[in-house]
């Protein structure tokens, strides 16, 4: 997670919020401020949209919900984060139109671009997914396509212990999206 970091702490959570309507590129409010993330390169943005059509294919299914692509940006209150942008996610609450959604979906997927990994990395992302379990969200997915475990999915009901998907096995999201499977393969052509 490449992070570059605006600081303004003079500035009120709805002034905060304007700003990140005004952001270019991927932003969050964290802490208090606005921070962006770096482009990512193309297996990550592939592996991102593998898993946001094949979210986009269940929700045709079950009529209940929406997929959601990379950078959109999905508002919570909670005391350091104000919001998230999944690179890909399922939501099942309001819509909002042209603005932010409120609320974490019930399904987030983070994929691993080439910074993200390290120690720093690996505080930073679990530090994200404990946020994402307070908002609300059911299950995260950790996307690591340069490791042999490629999708930890963690649930909210255990957050400490993933349950491992490699190359070969098909993956679900079960407790957030039942009957939603993903062939971890797909990940990678």
């Amino acid at each position: 997670m490449a992070v570059l970091t605006l600081e303004n702490p003079t500035l009120t959570a709805e002034q905060l919020v304007e700003k990140l309507y005004r952001t270019e590129g991927k932003a969050e409010i964290i802490n208090g401020e606005i921070v962006e993330f770096m482009a990512t390169g193309y297996k990550p943005g592939r592996a991102s949209s593998k898993i946001t059509f094949s979210l986009m294919n269940y929700e045709q299914k079950v009529k209940i919900g929406k997929a959601l692509g990379d950078n959109v940006g999905f508002l919570v209150e909670l005391p350091h984060r104000k919001s998230f942008s999944p690179d890909a996610a399922f939501h099942t609450g309001k819509l909002t139109d042209m603005k932010f959604l409120k609320g974490a979906p019930v399904f987030a997927a983070e994929v691993r671009s080439e910074n993200d990994y390290g120690k720093k990395a690996e505080e930073e992302i679990k530090q994200k997914r404990f946020d994402y379990f307070a908002a609300g969200t059911k299950i995260v997915w950790d996307v690591g396509l340069l490791s042999e475990e490629t999708i930890k999915s963690y649930a909210s009901e255990n957050p400490d212990t993933p349950q491992i998907f490699r190359r070969g096995e098909i993956a679900n999201a079960e407790s957030a999206l039942p009957d939603w499977t993903f062939a971890v393969d797909e990940l990678f052509d």
